[in-house]
């Protein structure tokens, strides 16, 4: 029988510790909160009125279940208060010399029985913990901001922790409606230790200047479907905890991914800490505003410096695979001309198949009419000679990911195409600059990575090379957003922004699964309910495929020479094994 909790303190009323109290007294439990001082106390108060304002507003509670939750809240400055509660939430900010001193004295002035929590995200619990005469009553309570909107609790047992106690807890995390997961005591858990790899990559990526803030972000949303990107998300948590995570994590697994890129050490320094000081990688209206206004850094369509697009009409696509008819459909729809190139009659019949039937499903669906349909399919015309793309003023090139294939296709194109045409390739990890250099015009050559399914995909990555003309830039920019997709802008090197922010996650993920510290159900239940991302990270890889996953896992290892995003050895074997994912119906789970 878990014991009966209906007490509780929480230290700390910042924006974590404020959101834990509003959860605890929502849920029909009485709320000691305790801040250092009155104007600590006010700001607290302030963010629980703020907070479930604004869900009045929004129909989640009404004027008498608010006040009956805020009557449930008594405050304090004084840690000697919540001598009579029965379980204590310690939020205050993340450094373990200070928690170690707000443990010390919650011992001395606690009953002997009550537990006490810490809501560290990074930090370890054991070391917390050994401050206190009571360290089987310690345990990690890890949740997520907003505390009242997400569902993840991690629940962190250190080696001394009580089995009850362990059990109490995650009994009181059900009560609250949370979904907990039990995990270990090491730096980052299960959610931030995968989380904070990959935002610690993206400020590399921003600090280098590889791609802008804008194009970062939108990639991560629209490619992988990520609920923010990865600097809205920073000045969200806050840069400040930001680095004292990636530097508690680094500290203890010496991994140079963990570092926390030096951008980040800069920006702290000079106050910009995201949302809560209205400042970070973007600029918000007021402090604490989710309000986003332009800065200095916001991209302007009034740039008279930049250089006209060329004129697209008719479009020539290579291929009649899955990412090829996609496309083709894609143009025709937009009202573009389209010659497809074929190896075979049969294959130009099969594309043009598939494009007829993917475009009947969406008059099913209503998203398209009979007469779009008809107009669409009149502009598609299937050719088995590369000669008839000799009038295209673009052409995409989206055959196997074989280089040596690639190569000889735009060697074939810079023969028959106009001067001028945009040639254009869709790999997703191979070197662009490479298909310009099988041409005699490297200018006229860039990456346009579509995602799949391209019809439903907002997101296109344009990839300059080295030796892109602007001119072939602009036109490939003016191109996507003509087709109503979104393109976001960056250089020629392995994984471009999502494939390079994506895998080494997943790789992370696995070496997580592989160490045993946490079943793929639980890293994957972790991301999707305390991330809000909308696959797991298992989940995921066996959609893509294993094999898919591994080659270019391997592409980034060999490009960036980077130790940690060597493949984890467990993804090696299972593609050793031949279990590839669903495709082959077992991956890291089994598919009936």
């Amino acid at each position: 029988m878990a014991r009966e909790i209906t007490t509780v303190g929480v230290v700390g009323l910042g924006t974590m510790g404020a959101g834990i109290t509003e959860v605890f007294a929502r849920n029909g439990l009485r709320v000691v909160a305790v801040e250092a001082d009155a104007e600590g106390v006010a700001r607290g108060r302030g963010h629980l009125e703020h907070s479930t304002d604004r869900a009045v507003r929004r129909g989640k509670l009404n004027e008498g279940e608010q006040r009956a939750l805020l009557e449930r809240i008594s405050y304090s400055t004084s840690l000697s208060d919540l001598a009579d509660v029965d379980f204590v939430v310690e939020a205050v900010p993340e450094r373990t010399e200070l928690k170690a001193k707000v443990f010390a004295e919650l011992d001395k002035v606690c009953r002997p029985d009550a537990i006490l929590a810490s809501n560290t995200s990074s930090l370890s619990v054991t070391e917390i913990g050994v401050h206190t005469g009571r360290p089987g009553k310690v345990v990690g309570m890890h949740f997520f901001n907003p505390a009242p909107v997400l569902k993840l609790v991690e629940v962190v047992r250190t080696v001394v922790t009580e089995p009850d106690v362990v059990e109490d807890v995650v009994a009181l995390a059900e009560r609250l409606g949370k979904v907990p997961v039990v995990i270990g005591d090491r730096a980052g858990f299960i959610a931030n230790a995968l989380l904070f790899g990959y935002l610690n990559h993206a400020v590399r990526m921003y600090e280098t200047h590889y791609a802008t803030r804008e194009d970062l972000d939108a990639a991560m949303r629209l490619g992988c479907g990520y609920p923010m990107g990865p600097l809205q998300l920073l000045d969200l948590i806050g840069l400040d905890t930001a680095y004292e995570i990636l530097d508690t994590m680094y500290h203890q697994s010496r991994n140079r991914l963990h570092a926390p890129a030096p951008l980040l050490k800069q920006m702290i320094t000079a106050g910009l800490l995201g949302r809560k000081t209205g400042r970070g990688f973007y600029t918000y209206d007021a402090p604490d505003s989710p309000t986003v206004v332009p800065d200095v850094h916001t991209p302007s369509d009034a740039d008279e410096s930049a250089p006209t697009p060329r004129q697209v009409q008719r479009v020539g696509v290579v291929g009649t695979g899955t990412m090829a008819t996609g496309i083709v459909e894609v143009f025709a729809k937009a009202g573009y001309d389209v010659v497809v190139r074929a190896r075979s009659d049969e294959k130009a019949s099969a594309a043009l198949g598939t494009v007829r039937r993917s475009l009947e499903k969406a008059v099913v669906k209503g998203k398209l009419d009979e007469a779009a349909r008809d107009a669409a399919l009149g502009r598609i015309q299937t050719t088995l000679r590369f000669d008839d793309l000799a009038d295209c003023d673009l052409v995409v090139e989206a055959v196997a990911e074989e280089l040596a294939v690639k190569k000889a296709v735009f060697e074939t194109l810079d023969e028959v195409c106009k001067p001028g045409a945009v040639l254009a390739t869709t790999t997703s990890s191979l070197p662009v600059i490479e298909c310009a250099a099988a041409t005699s015009r490297p200018g006229d050559v860039i990456g346009l990575h579509f995602f799949n399914p391209a019809p439903v995909m907002k997101l296109i990555e344009v990839v300059d090379t080295i030796a892109t003309a602007p001119e072939a830039s602009a036109t490939a920019k003016a191109v996507c957003t003509s087709l109503g997709k979104h393109p976001v802008s960056c250089g020629d090197r392995a994984g471009f922004i999502v494939n390079a922010l994506l895998f080494p996650y997943l790789n992370d993920a696995v070496r997580m699964l592989e160490a045993h510290y946490a079943s793929a159900e639980d890293i994957d239940n972790a991301m999707k309910v305390g991330c809000g991302l909308p696959m797991g990270p298992f989940e995921l890889l066996d959609v893509v495929g294993l094999d898919v996953s591994l080659a270019i896992q391997r592409t980034l290892y060999l490009e960036f020479r980077e130790a940690g995003f060597a493949p984890a050895p467990l993804l090696e074997h299972l593609v050793t094994a031949g279990r590839l994912g669903r495709k082959t119906g077992k991956g890291f789970r089994d598919y009936t």
